[in-house]
């Protein structure tokens, strides 16, 4: 009901920009583009089943050059992105034939998860280094190192397998093709949710282009809870982790006496 809300509400302001004229006297002085968007749920709910989720975002475009838009020259990049916590990523190296950990570095607050889709290929839209200075893109998340000292000269084998790492676990994902124009002004996108989507309050952000130029963002909250017996674990292990602790060795233990009866041979 709600979504169906906001698309009647998107569609009741197109005629109003599709329809505005010049009269004479008025100022020619151009408007900038709007953007508005929103979402098919503004909470999603993790249970013991969850196995991933897609989630469909709409959104419409406003006072836009309509030569323009005919000739495909507007584009639209749509992002979730998670919670932003510090991550460590460790080097495996062999020594007197054992395999241990030798290097790490740290990067500061960086999305723990990553979805993105767009309107066609994002280094169609827009050049690498306004996707840099923007930071949107998976290879454009700015991985900034805490605490570094030295030349930087490994500074991109560890940005890179923090990338690989993310892509290898589903939670850093992007689409090209995940958003396409359904009218002249209004776009829908599709973003998918892994299944070990994290736990908080994550960031939905659409970004419009025209002709390779960037013009305006939009974003919204979007809210990911555990429920049921899961959320009553995970808060038993941050709330009073010495209490968890005892009682998962105690459980370990009953599991392993318990099994002991059922198969001991007598």
């Amino acid at each position: 009901m709600r979504l169906a809300v906001f698309v009647i509400a998107l569609f009741c302001l197109l005629p109003a920009s599709a329809g505005a004229q010049w009269l004479p006297g008025q100022a020619t002085e151009a408007v900038r583009e709007g953007l508005e968007i929103g979402t098919s749920t503004s909470e999603i709910a993790i249970t013991s089943d969850f196995h991933g989720a897609d989630l469909t975002i709409f959104g419409a475009l406003s006072n836009t050059d309509q030569l323009l838009l005919a000739v495909g020259q507007y584009d639209v990049v749509v992002v979730l992105e998670g919670p932003r916590e510090d991550a460590t990523v460790r080097k495996k190296e062999r020594v007197f034939g054992i395999w241990v950990n030798t290097r790490s570095m740290t990067f500061e607050a960086v999305p723990h998860s990553y979805s993105m889709s767009s309107s066609r290929m994002i280094d169609d839209i827009v050049t690498p280094l306004d996707l840099t200075d923007q930071g949107i893109g998976i290879d454009h998340i700015p991985l900034t190192p805490v605490g570094f000292v030295g030349d930087g000269s490994n500074l991109g084998e560890f940005r890179e397998a923090f990338r690989r790492l993310q892509q290898g676990g589903g939670l850093y994902d992007r689409n090209p093709s995940g958003v396409r124009f359904v009218s002249s002004n209004l776009f829908k996108a599709s973003l998918r949710l892994p299944a070990n989507i994290p736990n908080g309050v994550h960031s939905v952000r659409a970004y419009l282009f025209k002709s390779g130029l960037f013009v305006t963002e939009k974003s919204l909250p979007l809210r990911v809870i555990k429920t049921g017996i899961e959320q009553t674990i995970t808060d038993a292990a941050h709330d009073q982790p010495i209490l968890y602790g005892c009682a998962a060795v105690l459980l370990a233990v009953i599991t392993g006496w318990g099994a002991s009866l059922i198969f001991r041979k007598d």
